[in-house]
């Protein structure tokens, strides 16, 4: 897979600390869900990046059954919130693709965009990564027993606040 990646931006994925080399490309190593980054030729000076993101469906990260208007609701409303995200990212970041696909017990959510320089490119796709996880963390129903990984998530934003989950 990473044969196909432009030599800049492999360069850029490589030299940057919170990304590692794996089978779907580069992997961001600072979320708990399964992030990665890749990228291909793009127009002009520009690479075309695609972020993919993988998290745990509703009824997959409780220990008990959801009903169907809850999982409606939550995964409608998740879905609206990732569209936001490029304004978490200081730039001014166009989605030529955003798209969240059941697969399983998962949710994979893409982006795609346009970008010039390698070195912010790589900080946008991991800002991309890391607000999927903090969207999903923010989003979690009150009430049910979660499993991991997401009761890990919600125990430290509990104790880095100690306040209760972010909620």
């Amino acid at each position: 897979m990473t044969k196909e990646i432009p030599e800049t931006a492999k360069n850029a994925f490589e030299k940057h600390d919170a990304i590692e080399v794996a089978d779907e490309g580069y992997e961001i190593t600072t979320t708990v869900f399964d992030g990665f980054v890749t990228a291909s030729e793009g127009p002009e000076w520009k690479h075309t990046y695609t972020v993919t993101v993988y998290v745990p469906t509703l009824d997959a990260a409780t220990a008990e059954a959801v009903g169907p208007a809850v999982l409606d609701g939550w995964r409608e409303t998740f879905e609206r919130r990732l569209e936001d995200a490029p304004k978490s990212t200081r730039s001014n970041v166009e989605l030529h693709d955003f798209d969240v696909e059941e697969i399983g017990d998962e949710l994979q959510v893409t982006y795609t965009f346009e970008w010039g320089s390698e070195d912010r490119a790589t900080a946008i796709a991991k800002t991309f990564v890391e607000y999927v996880e903090g969207t999903y963390v923010e989003g979690v129903v009150p009430g049910y027993e979660y499993e991991e990984p997401v009761s890990d998530l919600l125990s430290a934003a509990s104790d880095a606040g100690n306040q209760g989950t972010p909620l």
